[in-house]
């Protein structure tokens, strides 16, 4: 019995931290078919928190962490992100409920709600960011390779942070002006409408990477660009994983296999440029 009512006790608190977690999406959601969906489904997650409430005879706390992670990750990651994993959610809360088919008369009714909200959910999806994942794709990827090669060659080259930064910078904007051009023009020729919005993207995603990059070597004394460049390859495995990381949630793919593939491609070309930069500084005996 014990064990039923902890059951009981954990779904009951799934479902008022989804009531909580939908309502607020609705609050910050501007299409008005959606804010209406999100509505309605928060208000059966209370229904059903009363449901099991009913069963337990206690009142349970959201979960608060969830609800940040929620928050925040709306912020960052988009609309998208957030319903997918929420999505995963009602999946997983479907299986959580069936194990109680025996125990609750109303089981089938919020099974059969559960099932509509990811239907309901599934068919929401329709996100600028998630139409345009190749172009940032396209962007992060050049970014993280051209200049994890060109940081990590003149950091051994140069050996000053404030140079190196300069260096980055610059190349960086070019880079970037350049890859959204480029985008673009590729773009207008196979007829795309939105070549514009496609090369923004594009440009959005590589300056990004840029800024974060250049960064430690922005923040850091002259002489300590190793520190800096350990902390600038630290930078390009999070931007990977956490990038591969909405890639599989948004897409339903694979994480490791494509993570590992950038992972290796852009600490492979920082390899080959930094041997490259100490090369070059003991050729031409560049001394800075």
């Amino acid at each position: 019995m014990n064990s039923i009512n902890e059951t009981l006790l954990k779904l009951q608190r799934d479902e008022i931290t989804g009531h909580l977690a939908y309502k607020y999406l609705a609050e910050k959601e501007k299409d008005e078919h959606n804010k209406k969906v999100l509505h309605n489904i928060s208000e059966d997650e209370l229904k059903h928190y009363d449901i099991y409430k009913k069963y337990t005879n206690q009142d349970v706390k959201p979960n608060k962490f969830q609800l940040f992670f929620y928050r925040i990750f709306t912020s960052f990651f988009g609309f998208t992100f957030i319903i997918k994993i929420m999505e995963k959610g009602e999946d997983q809360g479907i299986k959580n409920a069936l194990v109680m088919e025996e125990h609750i008369d109303e089981i089938a009714s919020i099974l059969k709600k559960e099932e509509e909200h990811e239907n309901m959910l599934i068919d929401m999806l329709d996100e600028d960011r998630l139409k345009y994942i190749g172009s940032i794709v396209l962007g992060l990827n050049d970014a993280l390779v051209e200049l994890t090669g060109v940081i990590a060659g003149v950091t051994f080259a140069f050996q000053n942070n404030t140079l190196v930064a300069l260096t980055g910078i610059i190349t960086g904007v070019s880079a970037t002006l350049s890859m959204a051009a480029s985008n673009y023009l590729a773009k207008k020729a196979d007829g795309d409408a939105d070549a514009i919005k496609s090369s923004i993207y594009t440009g959005i995603a590589y300056l990004i990477t840029v800024i974060l990059l250049v960064l430690p070597y922005l923040l850091l004394p002259n002489n300590f660009y190793i520190i800096a460049f350990i902390i600038m390859l630290v930078i390009v495995m999070l931007i990977i994983a956490a990038f591969n990381y909405y890639q599989a949630i948004v897409k339903e793919i694979e994480f490791k296999r494509p993570f590992l593939e950038m992972l290796l491609i852009s600490f492979g070309v920082a390899a080959i440029s930094f041997v490259i930069g100490i090369l070059a500084k003991a050729l031409f005996g560049i001394s800075v």
